[in-house]
């Protein structure tokens, strides 16, 4: 019987024991959290949008758009370079823009070419001559000392073949805009700081169209420009003058504030000039009425404070040719307050006369620099007097 026990417990001990193993055998073969899965089982979804799993490296870069993995990764367009223009040579500017001269100012020297060939030259025609050359805007002064010249070598000269009255003419009125007048820009620089040039004149003139028209006169001339935006008080001025710069890569310097002080943009711009080593430096001003005297008062400070650093080399007035006499007293007062030392005309091409070279030169003394004649880029050419004539009257140079 005991023996019968015995074997019934040593039975139930080897059941137990086997069970035991079994039981680790599977505890064992468990994946630990986060290690993966036994082999055959499917890998545990991850969130949408995760990164790759730790401990592994991806193996290249995300997929692309067709093509992208034989191009590879490009870089960034570059930006596209700003073309700056090359002005127009301003030699012989004058003489390629001739025949738009002519037609806009070809009655003053047609009209006395026509009286002049008559066959009999009475005081009814000399009367008309005198009108023809007062509706011209040439001036008083200057009509009665060219009618008495013009009186005298046409009785001496006797007969009126076109050829020698032209000729005649000619000689008159170019002698009558004073080709001896020193007409060159002062531009050329200091040693130790650029030439100056300040540019004034009434509104709507086309001041801040000519000192840009300018500038490239002087890149045209292989000269290193900054441009002085000291018209503070018109919103657009600044952003024009600025513009005419960006075309042929002249600086602009200018205040972000509308109604700033203008003697200090324009003294900005001076400094600069100097500390960039310019040739020139060109500062546009505000327009202003030559009877406003709190205006004016202004532009003399603009002067002084300018000449801080020396003196202005160049006041240049910017008169509308089509105003006729009214340019006369404009060009009266500003020349008190500023010294103006030459003057621009422009919108020659259009109704203007050409006598009002004649009368602002006698007048004043000062010199006609540049014209303009159209609304081209390149239209403002240096005045020269002969030139000038062959259009009016229509001779061959």
């Amino acid at each position: 019987m005991n023996t019968v026990v015995v074997a019934v417990v040593l039975a139930i001990l080897v059941l137990l024991a086997v069970a035991g193993v079994v039981l680790v055998g599977r505890r064992g073969s468990r994946p630990e959290p986060g290690t993966g899965a036994p082999d055959g089982a499917p890998p545990s979804p991850r969130p949408a949008g995760a990164g790759p799993a730790r401990g592994t490296e991806p193996l290249g870069p995300p997929p692309g758009p067709p093509g992208a993995e034989a191009a590879g990764t490009a870089a960034p367009p570059a930006a596209p370079t700003a073309v700056l223009e090359r002005p127009e040579p301003v030699a012989g500017r004058l003489v390629r823009l001739r025949a738009r001269l002519a037609r806009s100012n070809g009655a003053l020297g047609q009209g006395l070419l026509t009286l002049l060939s008559r066959d009999s030259v009475d005081a009814a025609t000399w009367d008309e001559v005198e009108e023809t050359l007062l509706l011209a805007d040439v001036g008083a002064g200057p009509t009665t000392a060219l009618l008495d010249n013009l009186r005298r070598r046409v009785s001496v000269l006797g007969r009126r073949d076109p050829a020698e009255l032209r000729g005649m003419l000619r000689e008159e009125l170019v002698a009558a805009l004073q080709p001896d007048l020193d007409r060159a820009l002062a531009v050329q620089r200091h040693a130790d700081r650029p030439a100056v040039v300040l540019v004034v004149g009434v509104n709507g003139t086309g001041k801040t169209t000519t000192v840009g028209k300018l500038a490239r006169v002087l890149v045209a001339e292989d000269k290193d420009v900054v441009l002085g935006a000291a018209d503070t008080f018109r919103a657009a001025a600044a952003d024009q003058l600025q513009t005419w710069g960006e075309r042929v890569g002249v600086p602009c310097v200018r205040s972000d504030r509308e109604g700033a002080d203008p003697a200090a943009v324009a003294l900005d711009a001076v400094r600069a000039g100097i500390d960039g080593e310019a040739d020139v430096v060109l500062i546009d001003t505000a327009g202003r009425l030559q009877n406003k005297v709190g205006l004016m008062d202004e532009l003399g400070k603009v002067k002084r404070v300018v000449e801080r650093h020396g003196p202005i080399d160049e006041v240049l007035l910017v008169l509308d040719a089509t105003t006729g006499q009214n340019g006369m007293q404009q060009a009266r007062v500003f020349s008190d307050v500023v010294a103006v030392t030459g003057i621009v005309l422009t919108k020659l091409d259009g109704t203007a006369k050409g006598g009002i070279v004649i009368a602002v030169q006698q007048e004043l003394g000062v010199p006609v620099k540049l014209i303009g004649l159209g609304e081209g880029p390149d239209d403002l050419a240096p005045f020269e007097p002969e030139a000038f004539v062959d259009a009016l009257v229509a001779a061959e140079p």
